[in-house]
C-alpha cells in the first residue's frame, strides 16, 4: 500500500500518479473516509477511556446510568468505526503503487521503451517448427496425455525436455548463488492475507489468475516471489543484513484467464509451470541500485543460453499494481517471428512493506524496506525458446554451451 501520509498531504501527486498509470479511483472519497475513520476512532478511544476509568473506581459508587450509556454509545461507535474502516480499507487497496520518475508513459504495448537488443536473431535455410511440432517429433513434450489426465493447458515435459528443466535450475542455482543469494524452496501454498499483501488479489481481475482452495482458504501461488516476500511479514531487519537476498525455485498456477490464440498451444502458456525467481529487500536508497543489478543477472543468464533478446522498460500502465518500475526481457520466437516475454524483474519500492510490516533498523530509527523480484528462469517458456532457436535442419536440437555438462550431450536427436 501507499504511505497514508503522503495520500492525506498531498493527494494531487497520486491523482497524477493514477492518471499515468490509466487507473480511475476516487481518491476524494478515500479521503473522506479516511478523516471519517479518525474522528470516529477519536470518540471510540474517549469512550473507552471514560469506560476504563469507571472500571477503576474500586469501592467508590458507580454511576450505573451514565456507565450504561457509555458502554451503549462505545458499542454503537465501535460498530460504526468498523463499517468504515472497511469502506476505507477496501478501497485503499485498489491504489496501486506509484510509477518511478524514469518510468515510460502509455497505456499501450508500443509506449514501452527498448533499451536494448542482444544476440543474432537465426536465420534457417528450412522452414522452422514451432516447440510443439518440435516437442511431438522428439518425443519431448505430452500434451494429450496431460490434457487426459488434467485438463486443457497442461503438459507433460519428457526425456531431454525434462532434463533441461533440471539443467536451467543448476545454471540458475550455481549462477546465484556466487552473488550471495540465499535458496529456498518454499510451499506452494499461501495464505489469503500474505496473497493480499503482496498485492496480488487487490481487484476481480487480479483474483481471476489465482486458483484458491475455498475448503483450505489457501492460494496456489503464482509465483514463489509470493511466498519469498511474506517469509519476513513483521520482521525488522538491522542495516547490517541489507540487501538481503533470495532464489527460490516453485511450481507456479495460473488461470491465465483471457488468453487466446498460438499462446493456448504447446507449454508457452499453461496453466501450470515451474520458476526460478530471484527477491530481494533493500535499504530504500539501495533499490533502483538493485534493480539494475537483478537485471544485469537476468540478461547474465540469458547470454549464457545465446538467446537473442531484448530489454524492456515497461510503460506506466503495463505494470502489475504493486510495481513502480518494471524491465521484462522478451526472447525471440521464431515461429511468432517476434519476441515474447520470458523473464520480467520490478522494483516495488515499500509498497508490499508497507502491507507485510517488515521493516529495517538503523539506529535509533524504523523504517520500511523495499522489495523486489526478478525472473531467473521460467521454465517452459526457456525451452520453447531454446527448442525454436537451436532446431537444427535434420530435425535435431543443439543443447546450449552453457547446459550441455548438465545434459552429457550436445544435441536433442531423432
Amino acid at each position: 500500500m501507499i504511505d497514508i501520509k503522503l495520500l492525506r498531504e498531498n493527494p494531487n501527486l497520486i491523482k497524477q500518479a493514477l492518471e499515468k498509470r490509466g487507473v480511475d479511483i476516487d481518491i476524494e472519497k478515500i479521503l473522506g473516509l479516511e478523516k471519517e475513520r479518525r474522528v470516529i476512532l477519536r470518540e471510540v478511544e474517549d469512550l473507552r477511556s471514560q469506560r476504563n476509568e469507571i472500571s477503576s473506581q474500586k469501592g467508590k459508587p458507580i454511576d450505573m446510568e451514565k456507565a450504561k450509556k457509555i458502554k451503549e454509545d462505545l458499542r454503537g461507535k465501535e460498530e460504526q468505526l468498523k463499517v468504515i474502516e472497511s469502506g476505507f480499507e477496501a478501497l485503499y487497496a485498489l491504489i496501486p503503487n506509484l510509477p518511478l520518475d524514469d518510468v515510460p508513459v502509455g497505456e499501450k504495448e508500443a509506449d514501452r521503451q527498448v533499451i536494448r537488443e542482444w544476440g543474432k536473431i537465426p536465420k534457417f535455410d528450412f522452414e522452422p517448427k514451432d516447440h510443439l511440432e518440435i516437442g511431438k517429433d522428439l518425443d519431448l513434450i505430452d500434451m494429450e496425455r496431460a490434457a487426459k489426465i488434467s485438463g486443457a493447458r497442461f503438459g507433460i515435459l519428457k526425456n531431454e525436455a525434462a532434463l533441461l528443466e533440471f539443467a536451467l535450475v543448476r545454471l540458475a542455482l550455481e549462477t546465484l548463488l556466487k552473488e550471495g543469494f540465499i535458496p529456498v524452496i518454499p510451499p506452494t501454498l499461501l495464505k489469503p492475507e500474505m496473497m493480499q499483501a503482496m498485492g496480488y488479489v487487490d481487484t476481480g481481475e487480479d483474483r481471476a489468475e489465482r486458483y484458491f482452495l475455498e475448503k483450505d482458504n489457501l492460494y496456489l501461488v503464482g509465483t514463489a516471489e509470493q511466498m519469498l516476500g511474506s517469509m519476513h511479514q513483521g520482521e525488522v531487519f538491522d542495516k547490517s543484513e541489507l540487501t538481503k537476498r533470495y532464489v527460490g525455485f516453485s511450481s507456479c498456477f495460473r488461470e491465465e484467464a483471457g488468453s487466446y490464440g498460438k499462446d493456448t498451444k504447446g507449454i508457452f502458456r499453461v496453466h501450470q509451470f515451474d520458476k526460478v525467481e530471484m527477491f530481494s529487500f533493500t535499504r530504500p536508497d539501495d533499490s533502483q541500485i538493485e534493480h539494475q543489478f537483478l537485471v544485469s543477472l537476468e540478461e547474465k543468464l540469458m547470454q549464457k543460453l545465446g538467446l537473442p533478446y531484448r530489454l524492456v522498460h515497461l510503460c506506466t500502465a503495463d505494470m502489475a499494481r504493486p510495481s513502480a518500475s518494471t524491465y521484462d526481457i522478451e526472447v525471440w520466437i521464431p515461429s511468432q517471428k517476434k519476441y515474447r516475454e520470458l523473464m520480467s524483474s520490478s522494483n516495488c519500492t515499500d509498497f508490499q512493506a508497507r502491507r507485510l510490516g517488515i521493516k529495517y533498523k538503523e539506529g535509533d530509527k524504523t523504517e520500511f524496506v523495499h522489495t523486489l523480484n526478478a525472473t531467473a528462469f521460467a521454465i517452459g517458456r526457456t525451452i520453447v525458446a531454446i527448442l525454436e532457436n537451436y532446431q537444427q535442419k535434420d530435425g535435431s536440437v543443439a543443447i546450449p554451451k552453457a547446459l550441455r555438462k548438465y545434459l552429457g550431450k550436445k544435441y536433442i536427436l531423432r
